[in-house]
């Protein structure tokens, strides 16, 4: 059984920052991809960054600049820091990785709420 648990979410102040860390365990033979996503209140699950296991990373274009993903591959951990936070950054962050048991798999963690706000 693969697990994905995040951590380090909670209420910010515009401008401040925040970093989430995502860890995955279980009976895991490989990861490729690795990502976070976010779910707002009444809009659909987006993607906020994602990361190969080349570390080849892509972002939404509203956190560029602003969110940078990493990932460690010994440790099978993903985490994101997140600058410069907007309120419109408000939301539910979801970890999700594509694992190998070794059947190919696609897994979520459970979220994680971040808020920003005065």
């Amino acid at each position: 059984q693969v697990q994905l648990v995040e951590s380090g979410g909670g209420l910010v102040q515009p401008g401040g920052s925040l970093r989430l860390s995502c860890a995955a365990s279980g009976s895991i033979f490989r990861i490729n991809a690795m990502g976070w996503y976010r779910q707002a209140p009444g809009k659909q699950r987006e993607l906020v960054a994602a990361i190969t296991s080349g570390g080849s990373t892509n972002y939404a274009d509203s956190v560029k600049g602003r969110f940078t993903i990493s990932r460690d591959s010994a440790k099978n951990t993903v985490d994101l820091q997140m600058n410069s936070l907007k309120p419109e950054d408000t939301a539910v962050y979801y970890c999700n990785a594509d694992i190998a048991t070794p059947a190919w798999s696609n897994y979520w963690g459970q979220g994680t709420q971040v808020t920003v706000s005065s």
